[in-house]
């Protein structure tokens, strides 16, 4: 009975310092990673926006997101939300247009968040992925050009995506082999865009 006090207490001190030591090593790793994923986001958006020197936030806008969150639900765009706004600023600090963080939880391997460039004339600069996790060789190639710089210089407008060859300014050519892929993109850009022109550009 004896051992299996002293073993129990053992055990109990190994596990308690092994505790402690993971909570240290997360909290000195904490900070490193948060500052990577801000670097990482930050060159998305000026890959999204290369015109823009800086992105500030609007509190106007960022309330706007919760208000306009049921309106963009029905819009038949697919489980989408948008996350995030920015205005995207020059070197002067004028507004030039806006960075729109959206996501969907509808891609075949879960969320895919983006982030979509919009001037002050309506134009689309591009996309850019902040996570996604699809199918490598299929899904993941909506990071490719090929399919995501079909966004960029149209104007805000709703798109939808083809199997069949686009024929029309508003349609995207769907990745070979990810159609469910290509879809929930073009939900997340169309859930960006809809906000741009409901909420902003009003």
């Amino acid at each position: 009975m004896k051992g299996i006090i002293k073993d129990a207490v053992i055990l109990f001190i190994i596990t308690l310092i092994a505790g402690v030591c993971l909570g240290a090593v997360h909290e000195i790793t904490l900070e490193p990673i948060a500052q990577a994923q801000l670097a990482a986001n930050t060159a998305t958006y000026q890959e999204v926006y290369p015109d823009a020197a800086s992105f500030d936030t609007n509190e106007e806008l960022t309330q706007a997101i919760g208000t306009s969150a049921e309106e963009i639900a029905a819009q038949g765009y697919g489980s989408v939300t948008v996350d995030s706004v920015q205005e995207a600023l020059d070197a002067s600090g004028n507004v030039i247009g806006y960075l729109i963080t959206s996501s969907s939880t509808e891609g075949y391997g879960g969320s895919i968040q983006i982030a979509v460039g919009i001037t002050n004339e309506g134009t689309l600069t591009g996309i850019g992925f902040l996570s996604i996790s699809e199918t490598a060789g299929l899904g993941m190639n909506a990071q490719n050009p090929e399919f995501k710089d079909q966004y960029a210089g149209k104007a805000a407008q709703e798109f939808e995506v083809t199997k069949t060859g686009a024929t029309a300014d508003n349609q995207i050519n769907a990745i070979s082999g990810a159609t469910i892929t290509s879809r929930a993109v073009t939900g997340a850009v169309n859930a960006a865009v809809y906000f741009y022109e409901n909420c902003i550009a009003q």
